[in-house]
């Protein structure tokens, strides 16, 4: 069954969308088990998304990508996460928060620090959460003081995607305190992991999307150049909430792509073991589980089109990333674990695809801004 047709996929997207699924059946399927057991980072994996030309390749050409839009973007992730998402999480975040400099930051900045990512030769990562602080953006408290031309940093950062593997990372940092305005207190910075006084650490084994690596990052009077403030002083949390905006739609694509593994696994499943005497999809009430499962399928997948057009065209952004982040997510989970339920007492064996899939897509209902927060925002921005 081809659950990821292109039928929703607009036009210009879908060279990308066959691009991606070639290179998810070649280099991650293969691979993936794998990678999850030994809960490694896939570095040739990485170097051959590299050569695919479909790595970091939403940066704009003028600055060495391919200039992918969030149709492309979406369409690819798709592909990928059926594949694996541990892999994928991996390629993804090779040029993480990459879209706050080249839309807000400098030509200067964007020759130094985006074209190297762009052309394979460096990585980035974004550092917003905190050990004690996560979907909180105006309460984070690793701060930045102006120092002259420098700005010193102190402070922590958890859950950062490549803190130890990039070469640069984006950090939020506070900036001001004033109470009146808690939206105008923090800022963007550019911070490449060889400054003095970054320090950081792979977090420990997870028990998902283990083949991506996250990391806490201390920072200890870690001085970098005025210059490397993106955009103005104090607009940081503006300039992230609207990223995040396109993260959540990409986010979407994360559960779509889990969603679809459950079920294919659950189809292949139910369709060739027997129990009394004929096969598990003979039965009337596991008809309607799958069922149910293709419902939901395809209510979050129009959902998350449909949020991603609406994002591109920057009409209810917000709502429509939180709607889309939110169902597709949530149906991952809920058709894994019914993929989990068909397959019975094999379900739990670390060998099956099913297993992977299951833990896989606990992960992206909390990232990205946890559910909870998006139904906040949902709520808050209704029509």
């Amino acid at each position: 069954m081809d659950l990821l047709d292109e039928q929703l996929v607009p036009d210009h997207a879908r060279e990308i969308k066959a691009e991606a699924r070639e290179f998810a059946h070649d280099h991650i399927e293969p691979n993936a088990q794998e990678y999850f057991q030994a809960g490694e980072y896939p570095e040739e994996i990485l170097e051959a998304g590299r050569d695919a030309g479909l790595v970091a390749q939403d940066i704009p050409e003028e600055w060495g990508g391919r200039g992918f839009d969030l149709a492309q973007l979406l369409a690819l992730t798709e592909e990928f996460y059926r594949a694996d998402a541990g892999i994928a999480l991996t390629l993804q975040l090779a040029s993480f928060g990459c879209e706050i400099t080249y839309e807000h930051g400098t030509d200067e900045q964007c020759e130094e620090y985006i074209r190297p990512v762009a052309e394979g030769e460096q990585r980035s990562g974004l550092a917003v959460s905190e050990p004690e602080t996560g979907s909180d953006l105006a309460g984070m408290q690793t701060r930045a003081e102006r120092d002259g031309d420098e700005y010193v940093i102190n402070g922590e950062k958890y859950w950062v995607g490549n803190g130890v593997e990039a070469d640069w990372i984006t950090v939020y940092a506070r900036t001001g305190d004033n109470a009146d305005n808690p939206y105008g207190n923090h800022s963007l910075f550019i911070v490449p992991t060889d400054t003095d006084g970054y320090d950081a650490e792979h977090i420990p084994e997870k028990m998902a999307m283990r083949a991506s690596k996250q990391a806490h990052i201390e920072f200890d009077d870690c001085r970098i150049p005025a210059d490397n403030l993106i955009g103005a002083e104090g607009a940081g949390f503006m300039l992230l909430a609207d990223f995040f905006n396109h993260g959540r739609i990409a986010v979407a694509g994360h559960g779509i792509g889990l969603a679809a593994a459950a079920i294919e696994e659950a189809w292949e499943f139910t369709h060739d073991r027997e129990e009394f005497g004929r096969t598990i999809s003979d039965f009337q009430s596991v008809q309607h589980g799958l069922a149910d499962m293709l419902l939901e399928f395809e209510s979050a997948r129009t959902l998350t089109w449909r949020g991603c057009d609406h994002v591109m065209n920057r009409d209810s952004a917000g709502y429509w990333a939180a709607m889309a982040k939110t169902k597709a997510t949530e149906t991952a989970v809920d058709v894994a674990e019914q993929a989990m339920q068909f397959h019975g007492g094999r379900s739990v064996l670390n060998d099956r695809r099913v297993a992977r899939v299951y833990r896989d897509a606990r992960v992206p209902v909390i990232y990205e801004g946890a559910n909870e927060i998006q139904r906040n925002l949902i709520y808050r921005q209704a029509p």
